[in-house]
């Protein structure tokens, strides 16, 4: 059993008959009153998103997770093929148990959080950032840097990105898979 003084990103937990994963959490001390702690919690098994609110020092039921290595191999419907590092073994999992499945691309690294009760994949944690290449936009300007503009453009594995004005086709970028939002231009 954990406190809610235990809290952090990442933790899976089990909360009315379900397990959850903290996406935030926010301690909150008032003026008045007690102290508690806010969170957003995904569900593993339904990718559904609620908040919740625990007072300080509420228990919580912790799920012991044991985070492995896996490349992403592809994607067929909407289950999601992956391979171990380590031995090779292949699992599949669903879509809306992923984070951002729309930046993933074939080969990427994630580590997968398994519970080590049953062994069941609860959640997929991404790299921090992606590099991906721009497929489509509008074709930028020269001098196009100064100004805050963004236009769209899609990437190599078809997600939609907002972008500076000075990228172009071809150009390689960064993503922040946390955001998915653009971080830098690579160089080629």
């Amino acid at each position: 059993m954990a406190s809610t003084s235990d809290i952090r990103k990442g933790l899976c937990i089990r909360y009315n008959h379900d397990i959850f994963k903290i996406i935030e959490f926010l301690h909150v001390k008032p003026g008045k009153g007690p102290a508690f702690v806010r969170t957003k919690l995904k569900s593993v098994t339904t990718g559904k998103v609620l908040d919740n609110t625990f007072s300080a020092g509420h228990k919580i039921e912790d799920i012991r997770v044991e985070s492995q290595k896996f490349q992403f191999l592809y994607k067929d419907g909407e289950w999601y093929h992956f391979m171990n590092a380590e031995d090779y073994t292949q699992i599949r999992l669903l879509e809306n148990s992923l984070d951002t499945p729309e930046l993933m691309k074939e080969g990427e690294n994630v580590t997968i959080q398994i519970n080590t009760e049953d062994n069941t994949p609860l959640s997929v944690d991404m790299p921090q950032y992606v590099t991906l290449e721009v497929t489509a936009t509008e074709p930028g300007l020269k001098g196009n840097t100064a100004t805050n503009s963004t236009k769209p453009a899609t990437v190599e594995t078809g997600a939609s990105v907002n972008v500076p004005l000075f990228i172009n086709e071809g150009d390689i970028i960064r993503i922040d898979t946390e955001k998915g939002a653009y971080h830098e231009r690579m160089k080629q």
